[in-house]
This record gives C-alpha cells, sequence and structure tokens, in this order.
C-alpha cells in the first residue's frame, strides 16, 4: 500500500515539475509526471531491498526527492534538447527548402 502512494507522491512531484518550469509546450503532457513515478517506485522499491523500513521517515524522503530531482532534470533537458532539434530543423529549412536534406 505504500508503494501506492509513494508512486502518487512521484506522479504529483512530477507534475508540479511539468506546470512550474518552463518549456512544457516541447513535451508530452504525461511524460515527466511517468518520470517522476517511476523514479518514485524503483527507488522505494530499492531501498526495501537494502533494509530501510517502509515506516521510517528516510525511505519517504530519499525517494521522493530522487523523483523530484529526477522530474526536473527531465523537464529542463527535455525542453533544452527538443529546443536545438527545432532551432536545427528551421536552420535546415531555411538553407535548403527541404526538411532533412543539407
Amino acid at each position: 500500500m505504500e508503494l501506492l502512494f509513494v508512486a502518487l507522491g512521484g506522479t504529483l512531484l512530477g507534475l508540479a515539475a511539468r506546470y512550474l518550469l518552463p518549456g512544457r509546450h516541447s513535451h508530452g503532457s504525461v511524460l515527466v509526471p511517468a518520470v517522476g513515478t517511476a523514479v518514485a517506485s524503483v527507488a522505494w522499491v530499492a531501498l526495501t531491498w537494502l533494509g530501510w523500513a517502509w515506516d521510517g521517515g528516510w525511505i519517504w524522503w530519499v525517494s521522493l526527492g530522487l523523483a523530484a530531482l529526477a522530474s526536473v532534470a527531465a523537464d529542463l533537458q527535455l525542453g533544452r534538447s527538443r529546443s536545438q532539434g527545432d532551432r536545427r530543423m528551421l536552420h535546415t529549412l531555411m538553407k535548403t527548402g527541404h526538411p532533412g536534406h543539407a
């Protein structure tokens, strides 16, 4: 049951990253929240395998902290990567008039 709550927390942190950071127009609406969900869930399972108590506070802080960091990093990287790709495509189109031909 706790895994469900930590997954929900990761989703909410991913949603916050999506809507509070710039560049949300450059990727899908579910991608960053999915990253937060996956990272929180994997971190939780890994930490329980390492013997961390599920009712301890540190497992929650670490799992949700990693989810927040991964969501922010994914959002920023996706925005940056998409902007660079768009600039390259615009340069190619202005140079040749055809996409993909240099």
